[in-house]
């Protein structure tokens, strides 16, 4: 097991070298100044090229990117232009919000999707079935933005019965913490649940037919047992895959659905991010992002073991 994890670890080098050099050459070519946004329409060349000195955007392209992994390889992931401060604090004080966002409407996603799958498994080619699959397919096609939109419309606006917007800290108590991600988490949640409905059907449906399954049913177990204990175990390292995508599809997806609910989360300060060209502050979120997606994938596999003994990580 040691050696499969360093050797994993080991693997993620590379992978993040190359997406460092992607962050870097992809905003550094984006047409727009910083130094002309930050100072404004009015600011002379003269100023505009001060600045450049200032921030070092006018040495060569390689030696800017150098500096920036040499900073990284110390903890230093700059100094946001816009708002003063470094961009490790900025994430740190927007990356909260994020994370309970993503994992509220994981939890609603876990909730509706695995039920919904086996009942579909079990039901197979009945009218039962053939709902949940339509119901599924109806909620990956819904934009995340459109349900939120009429979820503030409905429940928001007309029934009253949660805040449309903003955001409070769970310091400040759990249900006043809660009570403005449900909307957004279901937002959210709804089309990560029709996934994950469609892949725990798709597996149990493979288990379903196996014969240890006919066997355990032979013996007098309940319905409910073989399902749950024989059946939905056996098929629950695909499901696995797909609930670590979807979380890290969660955490770097919630941009437009935190900008509606006006969550201060990472999709809002990448977005303001964005209109100020505050690139070192757009580069660092985009990476830890990049680390936090790879970090679960690595999670993912290493919960596999545990999960099915049947899989030896250390195997060649």
């Amino acid at each position: 097991m040691l050696a499969y994890i360093t050797k994993r670890l080991l693997s993620l080098i590379p992978v993040l070298f190359v997406v460092t050099i992607a962050i870097f050459l992809i905003i550094h070519i984006t047409p727009g100044a910083p130094a002309a946004v930050i100072l404004g329409i009015e600011a002379s060349e003269a100023e505009i090229e001060a600045l450049n000195e200032e921030l070092g955007l006018n040495r060569p392209i390689y030696e800017q990117y150098f500096n920036w992994v040499g900073n990284l390889l110390k903890g230093d992931l700059g100094q946001s232009i816009s708002m003063h401060q470094p961009v490790g604090q900025a994430i740190a004080e927007h990356i909260g919000p994020t994370l309970s966002l993503a994992i509220l409407a994981q939890i609603i996603a876990l909730i509706l999707a695995i039920p919904f799958g086996i009942i579909a498994a079990y039901k197979r080619g009945t009218a039962v079935d053939y709902s949940l699959m339509g119901v599924s397919l109806l909620g990956m096609a819904i934009p995340s933005f459109l349900l939120g939109l009429l979820l503030m419309l409905v429940v928001g606006v007309k029934l009253q019965w949660l805040p449309v917007a903003g955001y409070e800290s769970l310091s400040n108590g759990l249900w006043a913490h809660l009570q403005y991600l449900i909307l957004p988490g279901i937002s959210l949640g709804t089309i990560q649940a029709a996934l994950i409905t469609r892949m725990t059907r798709s597996s149990m449906l493979e288990v379903l037919n196996l014969n240890y399954i006919k066997t355990a049913r032979s013996r007098g177990l309940s319905e409910t047992r073989v399902l749950l204990k024989h059946a939905f175990r056996n098929a629950f390292l695909p499901i696995l895959t797909v609930i670590g995508q979807t979380f890290g599809v969660l955490v770097t997806g919630a941009v437009v659905v935190e900008s509606i609910f006006n969550i201060p989360g990472l999709g809002q300060l990448i977005l303001n991010s964005i209109a100020r060209r505050d690139f070192a502050v757009i580069q660092g979120v985009v990476l830890i992002v990049t680390v936090i997606y790879v970090g679960l994938n690595l999670i993912i596999d290493l919960l596999y073991g545990f999960v099915d003994p049947r899989v030896r990580l250390d195997r060649k």
